[in-house]
């Protein structure tokens, strides 16, 4: 059983889910940083999953008896060179993230400056 006190405090937690909350300066600063760091993160979980299944594809041509059922007579070369593929485009990865990160902060940098010095100066 909670005592008055949790109860309130249970009762102002749900209570603010519900209040329509102002939207401050640093809210929008906030916003803005979030919207340039989301297309590079969106653009590094595609290429690095991309690389992932294209280094898979090569490793289970490898490993595994797909090679010859696919009719493939030689399978380990086709699978380490496609392994490699994938491994190239798994270690560019980080390198794209870089550069669209840098264009994008190139492309709000004004913006962002602005709204931080709004919410600096008060």
């Amino acid at each position: 059983m909670m005592s008055g006190k949790d109860e309130k405090f249970a009762a102002q937690k749900i209570r603010e889910q519900y209040v329509e909350k102002e939207s401050t300066e640093l809210d929008a600063l906030y916003r803005l940083d979030a919207k340039v760091k989301r297309a590079p993160t969106v653009a590094s979980y595609i290429v690095g999953s991309i690389g992932a299944v294209v280094m898979g594809a090569g490793m289970s041509l490898v490993m595994t008896e797909i090679g010859t059922t696919l009719g493939l007579a030689a399978a380990m070369p086709i699978g380490i060179a496609v392994g490699v593929i994938g491994l190239a485009i798994a270690v560019a990865n980080y390198p794209i993230y870089r550069r669209v990160l840098a264009a994008r902060r190139k492309k709000y940098a004004a913006e962002i400056l602005s709204q931080s010095e709004k919410v600096l100066n008060g």
